[in-house]
């Protein structure tokens, strides 16, 4: 039997103000379905970028036609389904040439169609171990006998390639980041509402009840950490895809401050 579904206003009431709100949105149609393990490296950084949807009115702002100014690592984090993989893929698909996606660390097997360097760089235990001796993780996790990790060397290769590197991080990898060597900026995407954000999981038609009320509780859990001044450089809410890109956009190509 699936556990008693808990009502929104119990989950809303210990929310601050502006996360209860319930704006009239458009909601977000998903690019692909996500399968998650709860761990603190986001699946969508272990895999290859899939297309993302465009504007057909937009066009490209002249001042972005470059790398952006600060070529540091951005750290995208955000509770599951509010579309932090939308954001991101739209960034690659008008940037195609400056940005990329960490490729994480793993010890599990390959499944059909993936690909060494790729989706993940698959690696033996013992190789994993060695890593994390060396401190050669700026986070790593454990999930269902698994880890997972984003390695620093990965980050390093990337930005001597003149990449900007992207790292789509839970919430436990974003405090492991900051309390790692790599300089990076933070920025976190919250959804209008829980009362949204729970709409939108279920419109994928792919999760168990169960599994809702734990990505809930987790999104909880990552909305309050939000709210901690000085954790995030950048907090976008989610409310309509074509303003939060252009607020996700103006940050990345955002000037040095002096």
């Amino acid at each position: 039997m699936l556990p008693r579904r808990t009502t929104l206003s119990s989950r809303l009431a210990s929310l601050p103000a502006h996360f209860t709100r319930t704006p009239t949105i458009r909601l977000l149609s998903r690019m692909a379905t996500r399968t998650s393990p709860t761990s603190m490296t986001s699946p969508t950084s272990m895999t290859s970028p899939s297309p993302a949807p465009d504007f057909p009115q937009h066009q490209t702002d002249k001042r972005f036609t470059a790398a952006p100014p600060d070529h540091r690592p951005i750290v995208i984090s955000g509770p599951s389904g509010v579309g932090k993989g939308t954001l991101y893929n739209l960034l690659f698909q008008r940037h195609p040439e400056t940005f990329c996606l960490s490729v994480s660390h793993t010890t599990r097997a390959p499944r059909d169609g993936e690909q060494d360097g790729v989706h993940y760089h698959f690696v033996p235990m013992e190789s994993f171990e060695n890593l994390i001796a060396k401190d050669g993780f700026v986070e790593h996790a454990k999930f269902s006998g698994n880890r997972y990790g984003t390695s620093k060397m990965t980050i390093e290769e990337q930005t001597k390639k003149g990449k900007v590197v992207l790292l789509d991080i839970e919430m436990e990898g974003v405090k492991q980041i900051k309390q790692s060597s790599i300089s990076a900026r933070y920025v976190f995407i919250s959804p209008p509402s829980v009362e949204v954000l729970e709409s939108r999981l279920r419109g994928r038609g792919t999760e168990k009840e169960e599994n809702i009320q734990k990505r809930l509780a987790q999104a909880k859990n990552e909305l309050e950490y939000s709210q901690i001044p000085g954790v995030h450089d950048k907090v976008i809410v989610n409310d309509d895809l074509e303003k939060a890109y252009k607020e996700f956009e103006d940050f990345v190509y955002k000037p040095l401050e002096s």
